[in-house]
């Protein structure tokens, strides 16, 4: 085909993908590769490629093949040009992340390849910002070769001759048809695609795997949607009083009901759902204790840990209510027992913050954590008759008898409360916060009534005690689990990817291969760098998954011990494991479209789906938690994409495109003013 003219229309929408282009079925092979000259901007604009050809767009900007990030500053994409289209004309685009801004197209004339050679001279992609303002400059390689498709296609042909399709891949996670018996009704219960929206038509689209199942509609069948998690749609009864229907407004409404999870937490919400009260569907978590006793970190880790599981979470917090309607200029006789008017002023704002809080979890909001001292029998009253029939509701109480954990936390109040951002004076603003300490003491009341976890001296992470009492559920239990984990003390984790292996350099998923000698280099730094870091940590520990690439790159640390954890193996890619996503968009293509449009929910055949790591991350997750020493944690690209999540406490939906680059040491600091992070860049 000959070539185009360039047509540089804005972008309507991103259509990007972070994998590697079709080899097409021809036999010349194009690698494109920019590197930045400037870190203006970077981590907001995406290098595209668009093109005279069906394969790279047609000119179409919203059709234009996103380039991979290969390093810190090279991008990276191949393909394969059908054999009726080598004369390729083509330009290189930025898009916008995250926004529908209009994409910038390089200056200059097209780039022209004929027959795998570069016609004019290789030159600089040079894009111009902000109203031509501003100059962005790539360095661009270009290389062209004649391969034969035969090279690609080795493991195909292995999987064509002894694998037999899988037959359920239609199927939802969690789904279950009994079989009608005579003069019975029949039930159907499924757990639908969260981002589907219910039609009249009853065709139901499932981004899991790409493909459309048909829900029946039957005369005297019941139909119950069920969540996978805490929440669900609500439901409405029709008025024959023998089939529920979904309440239409719930879903097209922005917020999003259906929280993403797997496993266990799956299993959990149909038993739930199907066995208890409509409240228990959504769960308030009072906070109950005295000022500077961890009320609000405690608060912060617990959101972090529901949402890492794929609960919607959401942390209210009183206090911003408080500064909200009244100001910041409250001095600590506002506190005081024997204040009526600022007694009535703090029980309205908890009950405008409990009443927004009940408003989210009707519009799909499963967790709420409600932080405030309620410190009182007739404040935790007011909010336990205001969640009747609305959500489940438990107390939270965080006691602590450590005088110096208490003066620490009354210091790092004064140094980041906004209550304290307009006092110069340190001291002043110190003897204040105490008169208020004073004041909550005179009038606290412990829980004794309702269902409670009352956290003792838990903070030190030296022992202490929980105490429950009247807890029931899969998501009760299992906070009480991670709170007897939790702890305030200071301690870094390492978390870095493998060295360099032989599959890294030819792009291949999976497996089990050694070091490159590129990573033989990195594991020699990475050694020579925790012994630094490390060198006064004598109780730190390497954790490595059981695959040879990151024991091989633990090898050369000396004086640690070393743990390795099955659970830290790299995302199992079933079928696909040793494919390049070449071979897979050629010779899978419905696998590697249902991949690229939902890669957190996307489960590979006889494989796993990012949202099954996270599930068996639990256990590290929460053995991370418990350790009072460094931990160094050397695994692979997918899994340390969800641990470093839950650190920084990134949406699901985030997961799969985290950046964590080869050679890279990302440090967690986790502490009592909650998680910093600093990267170190070896090689």
């Amino acid at each position: 085909m000959g070539t185009g003219s360039s047509k540089n229309p804005d972008c309507s929408s991103s259509h990007g993908s972070d994998d590697r282009e079709d080899q097409g079925g021809g036999q010349l092979y194009v690698s494109l590769k920019m590197e930045e000259n400037s870190y203006l901007l970077k981590s907001e604009l995406i290098p595209h490629v668009y093109g005279s050809v069906p394969l790279v767009g047609s000119w179409d900007p919203s059709k234009a093949l996103a380039m991979e990030r290969e390093s810190s500053s090279m991008w990276e994409l191949s393909f394969v040009v059908p054999p009726n289209h080598e004369t390729l004309d083509f330009k290189f685009l930025l898009k916008p992340k995250y926004s529908n801004s209009p994409c910038v197209v390089e200056e200059g004339p097209n780039r022209l390849l004929t027959g795998g050679t570069l016609q004019g001279d290789a030159r600089s992609a040079v894009f111009r910002l902000s109203g031509g303002e501003v100059l962005l400059e790539y360095r661009v390689f270009i290389k062209a070769d004649r391969v034969s498709p035969f090279d690609l296609a080795a493991s195909w042909r292995a999987y064509q001759e002894n694998l037999q399709p899988s037959t359920v891949r239609g199927i939802p996670d969690v789904s279950m048809n009994s079989v009608p018996e005579s003069g019975t009704e029949e039930m159907e219960v499924i757990v639908p695609d969260p981002t589907i929206v219910y039609s009249s038509s009853g065709i139901v689209e499932s981004k899991s795997v790409g493909t459309l199942s048909s829900l029946q509609k039957q005369d005297g069948q019941r139909g119950l949607f069920v969540d996978r998690g805490v929440g669900s749609p609500r439901l409405v009864k029709s008025p024959s009083l023998t089939t529920f229907t979904v309440d239409q407004n719930v879903h097209s409404e922005a917020k999003d009901p259906i929280p993403a999870a797997a496993g266990a937490v799956a299993a959990a919400a149909v038993a739930d759902q199907m066995l208890g009260p409509k409240e228990d569907r959504h769960l308030a978590i009072v906070l109950v204790g005295l000022p500077a006793r961890g009320k609000t970190f405690t608060a912060a880790k617990l959101t972090r840990y529901l949402r890492w599981l794929g609960h919607d979470t959401k942390h209210f917090n009183v206090g911003k209510y408080r500064r909200l309607k009244l100001g910041t200029n409250q001095s600590a006789d506002f506190f005081r027992g024997d204040n009526p008017e600022g007694i009535e002023a703090r029980n309205e704002v908890a009950a405008l913050a409990m009443e927004d809080m009940i408003a989210w979890m009707q519009e799909g909001g499963q967790v709420g954590i409600f932080d405030a001292t309620n410190s009182s029998r007739k404040r935790r009253n007011m909010l336990m008759r205001m969640a009747e029939g609305k959500c489940k509701i438990f107390f939270l109480e965080t006691i602590c008898n450590d005088r110096q954990i208490i003066e620490r936390n009354i210091r790092l109040k004064i140094q980041q409360s906004p209550d304290y951002a307009e006092e110069p004076d340190f001291e002043a603003g110190y003897r204040d916060f105490r008169s208020r300490l004073d004041n909550y003491e005179k009038v606290y009341e412990t829980v004794e009534e309702g269902s409670y976890i009352k956290m003792i001296d838990m903070v030190s992470g030296h022992g202490g005690q929980i105490q429950v009492n009247n807890i029931s559920g899969y998501l009760p239990g299992r906070i009480v689990f991670f709170l007897v984990n939790t702890h305030l003390t200071p301690r870094p984790i390492l978390l870095t990817r493998h060295g360099e292996s032989r599959d890294n350099v030819r792009g291949r998923i999976g497996g089990d291969s050694v070091l490159s000698d590129t990573g033989e280099v990195y594991a020699k730094k990475l050694a020579n760098f925790v012994e630094k870091r490390l060198k006064n940590e004598r109780a730190a520990s390497i954790w490595t998954s059981t695959l040879q690439r990151t024991i091989l790159t633990a090898n050369p640390i000396v004086g640690f011990p070393k743990i390795q954890w099955r659970a830290l193996d790299e995302i199992n890619a079933g079928v696909c494991d040793g494919m390049t996503y070449e071979e897979i968009k050629k010779n899978m293509p419905d696998e590697y479209e249902s991949r690229k449009k939902d890669k957190l929910r996307y489960r590979y055949p006889r494989g796993e789906s990012y949202l099954d790591v996270i599930q068996r991350l639990e256990p590290v997750i929460i053995e991370l938690e418990r350790q009072r020493a460094p931990v160094v944690v050397i695994s692979h690209q997918a899994v340390l994409r969800a641990l470093y999540a839950y650190f920084a406490d990134r949406p699901l939906k985030e997961i799969p495109h985290i950046e964590v680059p080869l050679h890279t040491i990302i440090e967690i600091q986790m502490g009592v003013s909650g998680v910093q992070e600093k990267r170190y860049k070896l090689m």
